[in-house]
Protein backbone atom coordinates (compact mmCIF):
# COMPACT_ATOMS: atom_id res chain seq x y z
CA UNK A 1 0.00 0.00 0.00
CA UNK A 2 1.18 3.51 -0.81
CA UNK A 3 1.15 5.69 2.30
CA UNK A 4 -0.88 8.88 2.01
CA UNK A 5 -0.57 10.33 5.51
CA UNK A 6 2.00 10.26 8.28
CA UNK A 7 0.37 10.89 11.66
CA UNK A 8 2.09 11.76 14.92
CA UNK A 9 0.95 12.38 18.49
CA UNK A 10 3.90 14.11 20.14
CA UNK A 11 3.89 14.22 23.94
CA UNK A 12 6.50 15.26 26.43
CA UNK A 13 7.59 11.64 26.96
CA UNK A 14 6.59 9.63 23.87
CA UNK A 15 5.84 10.16 20.21
CA UNK A 16 3.16 7.91 18.72
CA UNK A 17 3.28 7.38 14.97
CA UNK A 18 1.23 5.65 12.29
CA UNK A 19 0.34 6.04 8.63
CA UNK A 20 -2.80 5.82 6.55
CA UNK A 21 -3.29 4.89 2.91
CA UNK A 22 -6.56 6.86 2.68
CA UNK A 23 -8.21 9.64 4.72
CA UNK A 24 -10.70 7.27 6.35
CA UNK A 25 -8.51 4.17 6.30
CA UNK A 26 -7.15 2.25 9.30
CA UNK A 27 -3.89 3.12 11.01
CA UNK A 28 -0.90 1.05 9.92
CA UNK A 29 2.32 0.26 11.81
CA UNK A 30 1.46 2.17 14.98
CA UNK A 31 4.58 2.69 17.06
CA UNK A 32 5.36 4.40 20.37
CA UNK A 33 8.89 5.83 20.58
CA UNK A 34 10.52 7.56 23.57
CA UNK A 35 11.22 11.19 22.66
CA UNK A 36 14.44 11.12 24.70
CA UNK A 37 15.98 8.64 22.23
CA UNK A 38 16.02 11.24 19.45
CA UNK A 39 17.72 14.64 19.32
CA UNK A 40 15.06 16.12 17.03
CA UNK A 41 11.57 15.43 15.77
CA UNK A 42 13.06 14.94 12.29
CA UNK A 43 15.23 12.12 13.64
CA UNK A 44 12.23 10.40 15.23
CA UNK A 45 10.17 10.64 12.03
CA UNK A 46 13.05 9.33 9.91
CA UNK A 47 13.68 6.42 12.28
CA UNK A 48 10.00 5.46 12.17
CA UNK A 49 9.77 5.55 8.37
CA UNK A 50 12.94 3.47 8.09
CA UNK A 51 11.72 0.96 10.66
CA UNK A 52 8.34 0.37 9.00
CA UNK A 53 9.84 0.42 5.51
CA UNK A 54 7.48 2.81 3.74
CA UNK A 55 8.27 5.82 1.54
CA UNK A 56 7.59 9.32 2.83
CA UNK A 57 3.82 9.98 2.67
CA UNK A 58 2.51 12.98 0.75
CA UNK A 59 0.79 14.50 3.78
CA UNK A 60 1.48 14.69 7.50
CA UNK A 61 -0.37 15.84 10.60
CA UNK A 62 1.07 16.23 14.09
CA UNK A 63 -0.71 16.73 17.37
CA UNK A 64 1.84 18.17 19.80
CA UNK A 65 1.77 18.89 23.53
CA UNK A 66 2.41 22.58 23.04
CA UNK A 67 0.73 25.81 21.94
CA UNK A 68 0.77 26.17 18.15
CA UNK A 69 0.74 29.90 17.44
CA UNK A 70 3.02 30.18 14.41
CA UNK A 71 5.68 28.42 12.37
CA UNK A 72 8.13 27.97 15.26
CA UNK A 73 7.38 25.20 17.79
CA UNK A 74 9.21 24.95 21.12
CA UNK A 75 7.89 22.22 23.40
CA UNK A 76 6.90 23.08 26.97
CA UNK A 77 7.79 19.71 28.54
CA UNK A 78 10.55 18.49 26.21
CA UNK A 79 13.64 19.86 24.50
CA UNK A 80 12.46 19.58 20.89
CA UNK A 81 11.98 22.73 18.85
CA UNK A 82 11.43 23.00 15.11
CA UNK A 83 10.09 25.05 12.24
CA UNK A 84 7.00 23.61 10.59
CA UNK A 85 8.19 24.93 7.24
CA UNK A 86 11.61 23.33 7.67
CA UNK A 87 10.10 19.92 8.54
CA UNK A 88 7.76 20.09 5.54
CA UNK A 89 10.64 20.92 3.22
CA UNK A 90 13.01 18.35 4.73
CA UNK A 91 10.58 15.48 4.10
CA UNK A 92 8.93 16.86 0.98
CA UNK A 93 5.41 16.80 2.43
CA UNK A 94 2.83 18.37 0.12
CA UNK A 95 0.86 19.33 3.22
CA UNK A 96 1.72 19.47 6.91
CA UNK A 97 -0.76 20.37 9.65
CA UNK A 98 0.44 20.86 13.24
CA UNK A 99 -2.10 21.33 16.04
CA UNK A 100 -2.17 20.99 19.82
CA UNK A 101 -2.32 17.34 20.89
CA UNK A 102 -5.51 17.78 22.88
CA UNK A 103 -7.12 19.63 19.99
CA UNK A 104 -6.33 16.51 17.96
CA UNK A 105 -7.81 14.29 20.66
CA UNK A 106 -10.93 16.48 20.80
CA UNK A 107 -11.38 15.98 17.04
CA UNK A 108 -11.42 12.22 17.64
CA UNK A 109 -14.05 12.21 20.41
CA UNK A 110 -17.09 11.78 18.10
CA UNK A 111 -15.37 8.72 16.61
CA UNK A 112 -14.98 6.88 19.93
CA UNK A 113 -17.22 3.86 20.41
CA UNK A 114 -18.70 2.89 23.81
CA UNK A 115 -16.22 0.03 24.25
CA UNK A 116 -13.39 2.58 24.35
CA UNK A 117 -14.96 4.56 27.20
CA UNK A 118 -15.63 3.89 30.88
CA UNK A 119 -18.13 6.13 32.63
CA UNK A 120 -17.43 7.57 36.07
CA UNK A 121 -20.62 9.05 37.50
CA UNK A 122 -23.25 11.32 36.05
CA UNK A 123 -26.21 10.59 33.84
CA UNK A 124 -26.84 10.85 30.10
CA UNK A 125 -25.05 13.26 27.78
CA UNK A 126 -27.13 16.04 26.24
CA UNK A 127 -26.76 15.78 22.47
CA UNK A 128 -25.57 18.98 20.82
CA UNK A 129 -24.16 20.42 24.04
CA UNK A 130 -20.49 21.25 24.42
CA UNK A 131 -18.03 18.51 25.38
CA UNK A 132 -15.04 19.01 27.70
CA UNK A 133 -11.71 17.20 27.51
CA UNK A 134 -8.96 17.12 30.12
CA UNK A 135 -6.15 14.67 30.70
CA UNK A 136 -3.01 14.37 32.85
CA UNK A 137 0.13 12.80 31.42
CA UNK A 138 3.55 14.39 31.13
CA UNK A 139 1.59 17.66 31.26
CA UNK A 140 -2.10 18.50 31.61
CA UNK A 141 -4.00 18.75 28.34
CA UNK A 142 -7.27 20.64 28.05
CA UNK A 143 -9.63 21.10 25.10
CA UNK A 144 -13.25 20.67 24.13
CA UNK A 145 -15.76 20.55 21.32
CA UNK A 146 -18.61 22.93 20.60
CA UNK A 147 -21.42 22.15 18.17
CA UNK A 148 -22.74 24.97 16.00
CA UNK A 149 -26.17 24.34 14.46
CA UNK A 150 -25.95 21.59 11.87
CA UNK A 151 -22.57 20.32 13.08
CA UNK A 152 -22.37 16.67 14.12
CA UNK A 153 -18.58 16.43 14.50
CA UNK A 154 -18.05 19.66 16.43
CA UNK A 155 -15.50 22.44 16.34
CA UNK A 156 -12.44 21.87 18.57
CA UNK A 157 -11.05 24.37 21.02
CA UNK A 158 -7.34 25.15 21.13
CA UNK A 159 -6.10 26.58 24.42
CA UNK A 160 -3.74 26.08 27.31
CA UNK A 161 -6.18 25.40 30.12
CA UNK A 162 -3.65 23.24 31.94
CA UNK A 163 -1.87 26.42 33.00
CA UNK A 164 -4.78 28.09 34.80
CA UNK A 165 -4.16 28.87 38.48
CA UNK A 166 -4.91 25.95 40.80
CA UNK A 167 -7.08 26.69 43.83
CA UNK A 168 -7.07 24.89 47.18
CA UNK A 169 -10.31 23.86 48.89
CA UNK A 170 -9.03 22.51 52.23
CA UNK A 171 -6.34 23.51 54.70
CA UNK A 172 -4.34 20.45 53.70
CA UNK A 173 -4.42 21.55 50.09
CA UNK A 174 -3.45 25.10 51.06
CA UNK A 175 -0.43 23.71 52.90
CA UNK A 176 0.59 21.52 49.96
CA UNK A 177 0.15 24.29 47.39
CA UNK A 178 2.20 26.64 49.58
CA UNK A 179 5.13 24.23 49.21
CA UNK A 180 4.62 24.10 45.44
CA UNK A 181 4.38 27.90 45.31
CA UNK A 182 7.64 28.17 47.22
CA UNK A 183 9.26 26.03 44.55
CA UNK A 184 7.59 27.28 41.36
CA UNK A 185 6.02 30.64 42.08
CA UNK A 186 2.84 30.33 40.06
CA UNK A 187 1.07 27.05 40.82
CA UNK A 188 -0.86 26.06 37.72
CA UNK A 189 -3.18 23.09 37.51
CA UNK A 190 -0.43 21.27 35.62
CA UNK A 191 1.99 21.70 38.53
CA UNK A 192 -0.12 19.20 40.53
CA UNK A 193 -2.15 17.31 37.95
CA UNK A 194 0.45 15.56 35.79
CA UNK A 195 3.11 12.90 36.27
CA UNK A 196 5.72 15.22 37.81
CA UNK A 197 2.93 16.88 39.78
CA UNK A 198 2.01 13.62 41.49
CA UNK A 199 5.64 13.24 42.56
CA UNK A 200 5.65 16.81 43.89
CA UNK A 201 2.44 16.19 45.83
CA UNK A 202 3.97 13.13 47.46
CA UNK A 203 7.15 14.96 48.45
CA UNK A 204 5.13 17.89 49.78
CA UNK A 205 3.19 15.50 52.03
CA UNK A 206 6.45 13.93 53.20
CA UNK A 207 7.70 17.37 54.15
CA UNK A 208 4.51 18.20 56.03
CA UNK A 209 4.62 14.86 57.85
CA UNK A 210 8.31 15.36 58.72
CA UNK A 211 8.74 11.61 58.69
CA UNK A 212 8.10 8.50 56.62
CA UNK A 213 7.77 8.02 52.93
CA UNK A 214 10.37 7.11 50.35
CA UNK A 215 12.38 8.91 47.71
CA UNK A 216 10.52 8.63 44.41
CA UNK A 217 11.14 10.13 40.99
CA UNK A 218 8.16 9.03 38.88
CA UNK A 219 4.38 8.94 38.98
CA UNK A 220 4.54 5.17 38.46
CA UNK A 221 6.51 4.79 41.69
CA UNK A 222 3.98 6.85 43.66
CA UNK A 223 1.10 4.88 42.15
CA UNK A 224 2.77 1.56 42.99
CA UNK A 225 3.44 2.68 46.57
CA UNK A 226 -0.21 3.70 46.88
CA UNK A 227 -2.04 0.84 45.21
CA UNK A 228 0.33 -2.07 45.86
CA UNK A 229 2.14 -1.18 49.10
CA UNK A 230 -0.76 0.83 50.59
CA UNK A 231 1.69 3.54 51.65
CA UNK A 232 -0.41 6.14 53.51
CA UNK A 233 1.37 9.20 52.13
CA UNK A 234 1.29 7.85 48.58
CA UNK A 235 -2.44 7.10 48.89
CA UNK A 236 -3.04 10.63 50.15
CA UNK A 237 -0.96 12.09 47.31
CA UNK A 238 -2.92 10.07 44.75
CA UNK A 239 -6.23 11.18 46.24
CA UNK A 240 -5.07 14.82 46.27
CA UNK A 241 -4.17 14.38 42.61
CA UNK A 242 -7.62 13.00 41.79
CA UNK A 243 -9.34 15.71 43.83
CA UNK A 244 -7.46 18.48 42.05
CA UNK A 245 -8.30 16.84 38.71
CA UNK A 246 -11.97 16.77 39.73
CA UNK A 247 -11.90 20.47 40.57
CA UNK A 248 -10.24 21.36 37.27
CA UNK A 249 -12.65 19.16 35.29
CA UNK A 250 -15.65 20.67 37.09
CA UNK A 251 -14.40 24.19 36.39
CA UNK A 252 -14.00 23.31 32.71
CA UNK A 253 -17.47 21.76 32.55
CA UNK A 254 -19.01 24.92 34.02
CA UNK A 255 -16.99 27.20 31.75
CA UNK A 256 -18.00 25.37 28.57
CA UNK A 257 -21.47 24.33 29.69
CA UNK A 258 -20.30 20.81 28.91
CA UNK A 259 -23.58 18.96 29.32
CA UNK A 260 -22.39 16.75 26.47
CA UNK A 261 -19.98 15.15 28.92
CA UNK A 262 -16.40 15.35 30.13
CA UNK A 263 -13.76 13.07 28.65
CA UNK A 264 -10.62 12.14 30.60
CA UNK A 265 -7.59 11.52 28.39
CA UNK A 266 -3.90 11.12 29.08
CA UNK A 267 -2.05 8.08 30.33
CA UNK A 268 -2.31 8.36 34.12
CA UNK A 269 -6.01 7.96 34.95
CA UNK A 270 -6.53 4.71 32.98
CA UNK A 271 -3.71 3.10 34.98
CA UNK A 272 -5.57 3.72 38.23
CA UNK A 273 -8.31 1.27 37.27
CA UNK A 274 -11.43 1.10 39.41
CA UNK A 275 -9.59 2.71 42.36
CA UNK A 276 -10.17 6.01 40.56
CA UNK A 277 -13.95 5.51 40.87
CA UNK A 278 -13.82 5.70 44.68
CA UNK A 279 -11.26 8.51 44.77
CA UNK A 280 -12.26 12.09 45.52
CA UNK A 281 -12.47 12.90 41.79
CA UNK A 282 -16.22 12.75 41.31
CA UNK A 283 -17.10 14.44 44.61
CA UNK A 284 -14.76 17.31 43.81
CA UNK A 285 -16.05 17.49 40.24
CA UNK A 286 -19.55 18.12 41.59
CA UNK A 287 -18.56 20.26 44.59
CA UNK A 288 -19.50 23.65 43.13
CA UNK A 289 -22.03 24.99 45.63
CA UNK A 290 -25.28 26.05 43.98
CA UNK A 291 -24.32 24.25 40.76
CA UNK A 292 -23.75 20.82 42.31
CA UNK A 293 -26.94 19.40 40.80
CA UNK A 294 -25.99 20.83 37.37
CA UNK A 295 -22.67 18.98 37.48
CA UNK A 296 -24.09 15.82 39.06
CA UNK A 297 -25.95 15.06 35.83
CA UNK A 298 -22.87 15.42 33.60
CA UNK A 299 -21.20 12.10 32.70
CA UNK A 300 -17.43 11.70 32.78
CA UNK A 301 -15.70 9.07 30.65
CA UNK A 302 -12.19 7.65 30.83
CA UNK A 303 -10.75 7.16 27.33
CA UNK A 304 -8.92 3.92 26.56
CA UNK A 305 -5.52 5.22 25.39
CA UNK A 306 -4.52 1.98 23.68
CA UNK A 307 -6.28 2.94 20.43
CA UNK A 308 -4.21 6.16 20.07
CA UNK A 309 -7.31 8.25 19.26
CA UNK A 310 -5.32 11.49 18.85
CA UNK A 311 -3.83 10.04 15.64
CA UNK A 312 -7.31 9.82 14.13
CA UNK A 313 -7.91 13.40 15.29
CA UNK A 314 -4.73 14.53 13.56
CA UNK A 315 -5.99 12.90 10.36
CA UNK A 316 -9.30 14.75 10.71
CA UNK A 317 -7.33 18.00 11.03
CA UNK A 318 -5.96 17.39 7.52
CA UNK A 319 -9.49 16.93 6.18
CA UNK A 320 -10.65 20.13 7.86
CA UNK A 321 -7.64 22.07 6.56
CA UNK A 322 -8.32 20.73 3.07
CA UNK A 323 -11.98 21.73 3.12
CA UNK A 324 -11.10 25.23 4.33
CA UNK A 325 -8.38 25.60 1.71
Amino acid sequence: MQPLRLLADIGGTNIRLAWQDSPTGPLHDTRVLPCAQFPTVDAALSAYLKDVGVPVPREAAFGIANPVTGDAIRMTNHSWSFSQRAVREAFGFERLVVINDFTALALALPLLTPDLLRQVGGGEAVQGSAIALVGPGTGLGVSGLVFPPGSSMGVPLSGEGGHVTLAAQTQREFDVLAILQERYGHVSAERAVCGAGLVDLYHALRRLAQRGGKEVSSAAQVTELALQSKDALALEALDLFCGFLGSVAGNLALTLGARGGVYLGGGIVPRLGTWFDQSSFRARFESKGRFQSYLASIPCWIIDPSVTPALYGASRALDIAGSEG
